[in-house]
This record gives C-alpha cells, structure tokens and sequence, in this order.
C-alpha cells in the first residue's frame, strides 16, 4: 500500500486506512511517501511503485494528490490507483462555481491563520495541564478529562488540542480522591467541563503493569477498585463517561465531541 500526497500525507493515510480495516483479516505493507511537488518526483515515485508489482502483487495507491499534472503522471502507474481527490474535487468546484487552488498545504498547512493559531494555543493548553501538572485557569478550559492513571487521558488530550482546537485539561484521580464520592477540590464547581474515562480492570491492570511490572499499581485488585470509585463519582455528579478499553484515541475524542457537544475550533 502507498500513500502518496503533495503534503504531509496525513490525509491519505488516514482515508487509506480507514478503507483498510474493512478488511482485519489481511495484512499490508504500507509506504507513505509525502511531498511529491513536481513531475521529476512523481515519475521517481510511479518507478518505485511499479517495481513493486509482481506476477501475485498489486500494490495499491492511496492519493490526495492535487496539483493536476502530477496527477496524471501518478495515475499512469500499472498498481490500482484511487484519488482520494479527483473527481470529487471537480464535484465541489462545480457546485461552488469556484476553482480550487489546488495547493497540496491547503489542509495541513497554515492555512487559515486564525485556526491555526486556535490549534497551536490549544495545544500549549494541554501541555500546562496535562495530567493535573499545572490547576491555573481551568476554568478557561473547553474540556477537562478525568480519569484514573493510564486510561488514555493523554493522547485524547493531545488529539482533541490538535485536531479540534479544544483547550483540554486533563487531570488525574489518585488514592486520596478514591476516599468520597466528592470532586477533588481543584474540580470544584467545573463538574459542566468534565468528562470521565474508564477502561476495563484487565486492560488497565495489562497497561499499569507495562509501566510498573509487579507493583500494587498494576494489580487486578487496585485496578478493579478505582475503576470501579471513579464511576461512582462520576454518577454522583452525572459526569458523562466511556470506557476507552477498545477504543481508539480518534474514536473517543469523536465520541466526547458529540456526548458534550463541543464544537471543532481547529
């Protein structure tokens, strides 16, 4: 499988293997191969994925390709090639009566200024807080994830800073906030911003354990117990949660986005 783009991609990639796990029983071999800005490139680049085809192998070719001439050398390769761009470009233009600019930075770069800057400040954001390092101003926050330790606060954080532009916090419940059912003192008052993350005793015991090999952190039993605390406070003061046991970061932070119904600012 290639992912071919005249930017970082990121697009291709994401679409490609979104169509890819259609199929969980095969394996693949994937190759990216991003910023390919001129014809020189792209005819380096149909050589090398023509030299992957054999007599039991088509490769496939995922690409978000814009600019045209490019494309059309691209598309000359003997593999199966799917423009993830193509005629729906010609769609949206058609009913926009507008051409596209066909600039393969329009989405991953900077692009429109005032977005970009909602995302780069949304990701310092979640740095400052990240897992309760820093309590100033979370009020300001969009979002503040809560959580027991190792539950996918993190990467969500992170995600939904970066894709969506959301400020996240994110902060984690530790021994002394497994006593009550009360918030922690630094939630006091922001129960409206939180949303909760819980996993499953084993998954949670496998990660802990990862990290801290036979320690009381990783057992079945601490696990089981936090787990189970940390959704009673989340009842008790009706916190919406997800359990990220089989989840992935792009799922829970699309689950979270809709469940508090946060608008994407990136």
């Amino acid at each position: 499988m290639f992912f071919v783009a005249g930017g970082t991609g990121i697009s291709a990639e994401t679409l490609g293997n979104l169509l890819l796990a259609q199929f969980p029983g095969l394996s693949f071999v994937r190759r990216k191969i991003p910023f390919i800005t001129t014809v020189e490139h792209a005819r380096t680049v149909l050589a090398q994925i023509d030299k992957a085809m054999t007599d039991t192998v088509t490769p496939i070719v995922f690409s978000t390709v814009s600019d045209e001439p490019i494309r059309q050398e691209l598309q000359a390769t003997k593999a199966a090639f799917i423009d993830l761009f193509g005629s729906h470009l010609d769609t949206v233009e058609r009913v926009l009566h507008v051409n596209a600019t066909h600039s393969a930075m329009a989405l991953h770069g900077v692009g429109d200024t005032v977005r970009y800057e909602q995302r780069m400040k949304a990701i310092e954001f979640a740095m400052e807080h990240d897992d309760g390092a820093s309590l100033r101003n979370l009020e300001q926050s969009d979002l503040i994830l809560v959580a027991p330790s190792r539950c996918g606060k993190t990467p969500t954080s992170m995600y939904l800073a970066l894709q969506h532009g959301l400020k996240v916090a994110n902060y984690p419940l530790v021994p002394e906030d497994f006593e009550t059912e009360a918030l922690p003192r630094p939630l006091a008052g922001l129960a409206d911003k939180c949303f909760g993350l819980l996993s499953t005793p084993a998954r949670l015991s496998q990660v802990r354990g990862e990290r801290r090999p036979g320690s009381t952190y990783a057992t079945l039993a601490q696990c089981s117990f936090e787990l189970r605390r940390a959704e009673a406070m989340y009842r008790a003061h009706r916190i919406p949660s997800i359990n990220s046991a089989k989840m992935s970061v792009e799922e829970m932070a699309a689950v979270i986005m809709q469940s508090s119904r946060l608008p994407d600012l990136g």
